[in-house]
């Protein structure tokens, strides 16, 4: 692994315990640096609770509604947001392209070197790493998930996620177990690819549980791939790329396939957190062909009763439906969909735009982004609305849906709570909304960001506020930082051979605080990435490219 040195902090190249780190002294920091593939499986090291101030990241988006807003940074304002006082910080430096979205915890405690607030990264090339967000330098700890001989995957002739595939979900943190969880694929010499549920140690990076756990599955069905009325999962035809979801001590996984090489179907598995044993098994289109669960590598969503939100993508819908207007061969493709957490996994209830088979056939489907579900609102009558957000490459629409009634599927019409036509760009949404005081911002393909203000439980037809600026594809997917209701800031990094991160006023998107254009020299300048979705925890934004996080802060 190459180490970048770059100014941090207090202005000191690297920390104390990274010098000693690179001059041998491992001991004395209490490090734990391995890169075994075959790590014994512990108990884990407890690990305290963070303190008041302190703020962890322990899945996409911040929370499983998927907000995607931070309201406890107290350190960066817009007062301080801009080219003079803040920047780009150094980088740390991984083996791999960074698609999934980091992770971060404060307060980790670590046996003989006291407690650090951690910094975890996953790659395409099937690693994961842990680093000391205070100082730009070596890992903690480094671990591959490949066993012996095993390489990534190829990119299975899909430029999706490309040349290597290793791990593109962004894993989940459970803090009380003492484990990151994630999702990667590897090949062995024989050419038989493999995806393996991993729950790594938070101090170590060593495998927990017994793990990890082979993903294999079966359902009823005749769809593609079946074989004798059984559908059966092949691990070379699917990739894990929506984020993790847990619930309860279980672990969420949802699979999309590589480009739209078939045959595949939708499944979604989950699996024990403090066993990885397999709970349950669910597959949205037994029947049929495609549905695979992309939504641009968001993830999927629950609401506080452990109800599941997804989309899947084009796919086979049954258009005659049975008695509870569900489609009469299972086959939901192309739905926004509500399903139990509990066992077995079931399909509660669905969406389906009016024209979804032709959508389907065009390839114009609705799962090209991830869902947001919205906090209680309030409409006119005083009725206490439970809504979802949603927005496809089907056209330039926003769905807003009752999660109480998702509205299922007429020909004739779309049933839902509210629809806004025409109001973001034809080219299609491939990202997800945020969500920050009663405002949901959107960054569709070539379109401005834009805020929608909440009013009356509805969401205003036109924005209150966008910036001047466009985002090329696929667009952005915006994260906040604010201090409860105050210091709101839009961060939302811009696609290209060199990216952009922007900061905004999130009282007014058209006033740009800061984008990393601005300073001289190039001071701030980073690689682009295609899925991006930056952080901000503790006073610093971290944004993955192709070989590293890019970390920005106060220039001190």
């Amino acid at each position: 692994m190459k180490v970048r040195l770059y100014a941090y902090g207090n202005g000191s190249v690297f920390g104390f315990c990274s010098l000693l780190l690179i001059l041998g002294l491992l001991a004395a920091c209490g490090s734990s640096t391995q890169s075994s593939n075959t790590a014994s499986n512990p108990s884990p090291a407890p690990n305290p609770a963070p303190n008041p101030a302190s703020f962890d990241v322990v899945t996409y988006h911040y929370d499983n509604m998927r907000t995607g807003a931070n309201t406890k940074e107290n350190i960066l304002t817009p007062a301080n947001v801009n080219s003079a006082g803040f920047g780009k910080l150094g980088e740390f430096m991984v083996d791999g392209r960074v698609n999934a979205q980091p992770l971060y915890l404060s307060n980790v405690s670590f046996p003989g070197s006291g407690t650090r607030n951690v910094l975890y990264v996953a790659t395409e090339h099937g690693s994961v790493f842990a680093f000391d967000a205070g100082s730009v330098g070596t890992p903690l700890w480094t671990t591959s998930t490949q066993l012996p001989g095993e390489v990534p995957s190829d990119d299975r002739n899909c430029g999706q996620v490309s040349p290597e595939i290793g791990i593109t979900s962004t894993p989940v943190i459970d803090r009380s177990l003492g484990a990151i969880y994630v999702v990667a694929v590897s090949k062995d010499p024989a050419g038989k690819y493999f995806h393996r549920l991993h729950a790594l140690d938070l101090t170590t990076g060593k495998e927990l549980f017994g793990g990890p756990t082979t993903v294999t599955a079966t359902y009823p069905g005749s769809g593609a791939g079946s074989s004798n009325g059984t559908l059966v999962f092949d691990p070379s035809q699917y990739n894990e790329r929506p984020g993790l979801l847990e619930i309860g001590g279980t672990i969420y996984t949802t699979w999309g396939s590589h480009c739209d090489i078939g045959p595949y179907t939708s499944w979604v598995i989950s699996y024990s957190a403090d066993t990885l044993k397999q709970i349950s098994v669910l597959n949205l289109v037994p029947n049929g062909s495609e549905g695979g669960i992309w939504m641009a590598g968001t993830a999927p969503a629950a609401d506080g009763a452990g109800n599941i939100y997804l989309i899947n993508g084009n796919g086979t819908f049954d258009t005659t439906l049975n008695a509870s207007r569900f489609p009469a061969q299972g086959d939901c493709g192309n739905c926004f969909a509500k399903i139990s957490s509990g066992s077995p996994l079931s399909l509660l209830d669905y969406f389906t735009p009016s024209n979804t088979v032709a959508l389907s056939n065009a390839d114009a489907d609705f799962g090209s982004g991830g869902p947001l579900l919205l906090p209680d609102l309030v409409d006119t009558t005083g009725k206490t609305r439970h809504l979802a957000v949603a927005s496809g490459k089907n056209n330039p629409s926003i769905y807003v849906i009752d999660r109480d009634n998702l509205g299922k599927f007429d020909p004739n019409a779309d049933n839902i709570y509210q629809l806004l036509p025409g109001v973001l760009s034809a080219n299609g949404e491939f990202g997800k909304p945020s969500y920050f005081n009663n405002v949901v911002f959107y960054g569709a393909v070539a379109d401005s960001l834009k805020a929608f203000p909440i009013s009356g439980g509805r969401l205003g037809t036109t924005p209150s506020s966008q910036t001047p600026n466009s985002f090329p594809y696929p667009g952005t997917t915006p994260s906040i930082s604010a201090s409860g209701t105050a210091n709101g800031i839009v961060w939302a990094v811009e696609n290209g051979s060199t990216a952009v991160l922007h900061a905004y006023d999130a009282t007014n998107l058209g006033t740009e605080l800061y984008n990393s254009n601005q300073a001289v020299a190039g001071r701030d300048q980073f690689s682009g990435n295609k899925f991006v979705t930056p952080i901000v925890a503790d006073g610093r934004v971290y944004v993955g490219t192709p070989n590293s996080v890019a970390v920005f802060g106060l220039l001190r």
